[in-house]
C-alpha cells in the first residue's frame, strides 16, 4: 500500500508518544496479533451440532460497527472470490428492507449471527425478534440456529444461555466501530471462507510500520497533523475510491470517522469534528467533483486507487457513426481507463493548489490489502482524535438519541 501526500506540514511534537500511551488500554491495537484458535473451536462446534455443509446462507443481524466492517470486506472480495456460502445483512428497521432480505434467504438452511456489543441495541434486538417469529411460523427448529456475538456478561449473553446456541465475545476494550477485526467482523467472514488470517497479516503490516518507525508512521502523523491544524478550514474529508468494490469500505470509513471525531473537546467546551464523505469514481466525477473543484475550499480529498484489477476486458475496436472522435478509447482495457480517470482527477485537483490531496494505492483487492486499509484508517482516526483533543472511542451523541428512543417506547 502506497500513500503519497501532496502537501507537507511539520509533525506536532509528542503526538506519537500519546498514541503509544493509549495502546495498552485501547483494545483494537492488539487485534492484528490475536490468536484465532477461538474461531477454529467455534466452527468445530458448529459442525458438531449442525448440518454445516447444507448451510447456504450466513445472516448477520447487527447495525453500525456490528455489520459495516464485515460487509465492506465481503463486498470488496465478492467479485474476485468464489464463496461456498452467501452473506446477508439485516442492518435496518426499515420493514421493506427486512422483508426483501428475508426473501433472499433460504431460512431452512441459514445460520444467523446476532451481533451487538452492548447486547441491548434496539435495532438489532427488534430484527432478531422478528426473525424468531418468522422461523417459528415456518416450524424451523431454533436449536443451534444462532450465534451471539457480544460483550462478556452482556444481557445478550445471558439470553443466549436460555437456548441451544453459540457464543463469541468482543473484547470489552474494543469499541463497536473498531471491532471489524474482532469476532464481530471475523466470525461471519470466516464462515463463508474469507482468509481472516491474511486480513490480520495486512493489519499487522501497518501496525509494525507505524510503531516501528516504518514509512506509515511519518505518513499518518503528517496527514493527521494537517487535518487537525486545518480542521476549521478543511472540515470536510472526502474519500474518493476508484473501484465499485470499495463502496462499502467507504461506508465503513464514514462511520469510523464521523462517530469518532465529531465530539466536544476533552479540555474545552468547543464542539469540533471532520465531516467524512465517501465517493466512488468515476461515477461521482459527474456530480460531487464539480463541488470540490469549484465550490467552497473546505474539503480535503483522498483518492484511493487499485493498481491491478485482475481483469483485462477491453473496449472493442468499434467506430460509432457520429462519435468517431471517441475512437481514441478503442482497445483500451477498462482497468487502465479507470486509473487514467483517477489520475486525471488527481491532476485536476492539484492544479488548483488550494485543495489538499493525497493518494493511496493498493496493488490489488485482496484480504491482506483490505486489512492494511482498515488498520491504516483506524490508526489515522486515533491520531487525529488525539490532536483534536477528543475521545475517539465514545459516542455520547449517539447515546443521547438511544435514550430518547427508549423514553418514547416507554410512553407507548
Amino acid at each position: 500500500m502506497k500513500n503519497i501526500l501532496h502537501f507537507d506540514i511539520k509533525i506536532e511534537d509528542g503526538i506519537f508518544e500519546k498514541i503509544v500511551g493509549e495502546k495498552d488500554s485501547i483494545g483494537y491495537y492488539d487485534l492484528p496479533t490475536q490468536d484465532l484458535n477461538y474461531l477454529q473451536k467455534y466452527i468445530k462446534e458448529l459442525k458438531k451440532n449442525t448440518d454445516y455443509d447444507t448451510i447456504k446462507d450466513i445472516v448477520v443481524i447487527g447495525i453500525g460497527g456490528s455489520s459495516l466492517g464485515s460487509k465492506a470486506i465481503y463486498r470488496a472480495l465478492k467479485p474476485i472470490r468464489s464463496f461456498s456460502k452467501k452473506l446477508h445483512f439485516f442492518e435496518s428497521t426499515d420493514p421493506v428492507a427486512i422483508r426483501s432480505t428475508l426473501e433472499t434467504i433460504d431460512a431452512q438452511n441459514a445460520h444467523f449471527l446476532v451481533i451487538s456489543k452492548s447486547g441491548t441495541t434496539v435495532e438489532t434486538v427488534s430484527v432478531y425478534k422478528y426473525v424468531l417469529g418468522y422461523l417459528g411460523k415456518k416450524d424451523i427448529c431454533l436449536d443451534y440456529r444462532f450465534t451471539f456475538v457480544t460483550d462478556h456478561d452482556s444481557k445478550l449473553e445471558l439470553h443466549s444461555k436460555t437456548m441451544k446456541s453459540f457464543l463469541l465475545h468482543i473484547p470489552n476494550n474494543v469499541g463497536g466501530r473498531f471491532s471489524v477485526l474482532s469476532a464481530a467482523g471475523l466470525a461471519p467472514l470466516f464462515l463463508i471462507g474469507v482468509d481472516v488470517q491474511k486480513l490480520l497479516d495486512g493489519a499487522l503490516n501497518i501496525k509494525k510500520s507505524f510503531f516501528e518507525d516504518g514509512y506509515i508512521k511519518n505518513t499518518i502523523l503528517k496527514k493527521a497533523t494537517y487535518y487537525a491544524k486545518n480542521s476549521m478550514r478543511y472540515n470536510i474529508n472526502t474519500l474518493f475510491a476508484y473501484s465499485e468494490s470499495l463502496k462499502y469500505f467507504s461506508e465503513w470509513y464514514v462511520q469510523l470517522w464521523g462517530e469518532s471525531l465529531g465530539k466536544k473537546q476533552k479540555n474545552s467546551s468547543f464542539n469540533v469534528g471532520l465531516t467524512p464523505i465517501g465517493l466512488i469514481g468515476p461515477k461521482d466525477q459527474h456530480s460531487f467533483l464539480q463541488l470540490i473543484v469549484e465550490g467552497l475550499r473546505d474539503k480535503s480529498v483522498t483518492v484511493l486507487k487499485v493498481e491491478n484489477f485482475n481483469d483485462t476486458i477491453k473496449i472493442p475496436n468499434v467506430t460509432l457513426h457520429g462519435i468517431e472522435e471517441l475512437d481514441l478509447i478503442n482497445n483500451i482495457a477498462f482497468c487502465d481507463l479507470i486509473n487514467m480517470q483517477a489520475d486525471s482527477t488527481i491532476e485536476a485537483l492539484l492544479d488548483k493548489e488550494d485543495i489538499p490531496v493525497d493518494t493511496i494505492t493498493i496493488k490489488q483487492v485482496n484480504e491482506e490489502n483490505i486489512g492494511k486499509l482498515i488498520f491504516y484508517y483506524e490508526l489515522l482516526t486515533s491520531v487525529v482524535g488525539q490532536m483534536m483533543d477528543v475521545n475517539a472511542y465514545d459516542q455520547p451523541g449517539v447515546e443521547d438519541g438511544k435514550q430518547i428512543l427508549k423514553r418514547k417506547l416507554l410512553k407507548k
